[in-house]
């Protein structure tokens, strides 16, 4: 495995981690209400949940693909189509305002806060949809266990470190209209990135 299909791997997840989302409105809605240290916690729930997706791409997958080649064919050609339209919802909606936070969640320990966290990443069907697709045009079927690790290591830290710091930002509420005007921006960036990788998923 060469370390640009690598970089690319990580990169790609790590924009998938920083789109708005259901992680990141959860993230912002605890910044707001519950502040930075009952954020980290949820944040490094979101990371372990990204890591099971991640994980369940990587080694369950590969091991189907041993078996039934052709699935590999229909996931390439799904993951493509699936790709391009998300580029397209996330282009339309570029300019749509962030929901408002609610503010009605309630104080919770550390340990609730990192479950809620796994559940919010685990409940997001479009999970285990990207990483399949992002990893079967990247990661090929020789690439050592190390590199594996490595990989989901680096997916398991970016998806914490980027929600702490939408915690962070989301704890001041002088700083959150900011952000929010920067969605647009990244969400066409993003949506130009997807669009890129699906049709280099097809092509392959």
């Amino acid at each position: 495995m060469t370390l640009t299909a690598f970089l690319a791997s990580w990169l790609l997840c790590l924009a998938a981690a920083m789109t708005p989302g259901p992680a990141v409105l959860m993230s912002a809605r605890i910044g707001l209400r519950e502040g930075l240290a009952t954020g980290t916690a949820l944040a490094a729930g979101i990371g372990a949940g990204a890591v099971f997706w991640a994980s369940t791409a990587l080694f369950g997958l590969s091991i189907l693909f041993d078996y039934a080649p052709s699935l590999l064919i229909a996931l390439k050609g799904l993951g493509a189509a699936y790709l391009c339209y998300l580029a397209y919802k996330k282009w339309r909606h570029a300019d749509e305002p962030m929901q408002a936070a609610d503010t009605s969640i309630k104080a919770r320990s550390k340990w609730a806060a990192f479950k809620l966290g796994v559940l919010t990443q685990l409940s997001n069907p479009k999970g285990p949809i990207f990483f399949g697709a992002v990893f079967a045009g990247t990661i090929p079927d020789s690439a050592p266990l190390w590199v594996l690790a490595c990989l989901l290591g680096l997916i398991f830290t970016g998806e914490t470190l980027w929600n702490i710091a939408v915690v962070r930002i989301f704890s001041f509420e002088k700083t959150r209209k900011g952000y929010t005007n920067l969605k647009g921006v990244f969400d066409r960036v993003f949506g130009g990135a997807l669009a890129i990788l699906g049709l280099k998923i097809a092509a392959t």
